[in-house]
């Protein structure tokens, strides 16, 4: 398994929570508020576009490119997921765990003449259709390929 598709709740410790909430059986745990320009989230089916209003479950992830801002409501927490930053939920014990990862990190360079550098967006897009693919040709344990 590759490390950048490890279930989400796998990275979560109780420490790195940027918040955390009761969790009260309810599902889906939460929502996406607001959603402006570059937004994918990843459940169960893969990545897609984000939309507002979109629900959100345990190992949810709501990515934000350079050009784009997103909110998230679940339970007791609101939170704001920057530009250039992740957002992962995961399940600590008995809580909700709502953990924003790299906007901290990232260095922003000038736009030199106007011309916009998407390669990191293509590569990220490359990646999640290939484990799209991947997941939709899998075998179904009965002997025959989803195809068949």
């Amino acid at each position: 398994m590759l490390a950048g598709f490890a279930p989400v709740s796998s990275f979560a410790q109780d420490g790195s929570c940027t918040c955390a909430t009761a969790y009260n059986g309810v599902n889906p745990i939460g929502s996406l508020g607001s959603v402006n320009g570059d937004v994918m989230i990843s459940q169960v089916a893969g990545y897609g576009p984000a939309q507002a209003g979109g629900a959100l479950d345990f190992g949810s992830r709501v990515v934000v490119g350079a050009k784009g801002s997103a909110s998230v409501q679940v339970g007791g927490c609101n939170v704001s997921v920057p530009a250039n930053s992740t957002l992962d939920i995961s399940r600590v014990e008995n809580k909700i765990c709502l953990n924003v990862l790299g906007s901290e990190h990232t260095a922003q360079t000038g736009n030199s003449g106007g011309i916009t550098n998407n390669k990191p967006l293509w590569i990220f897009l490359g990646l999640a259709g290939g484990a799209g693919i991947l997941a939709a040709t899998q075998d179904n344990d009965n002997g025959h390929a989803v195809s068949d």
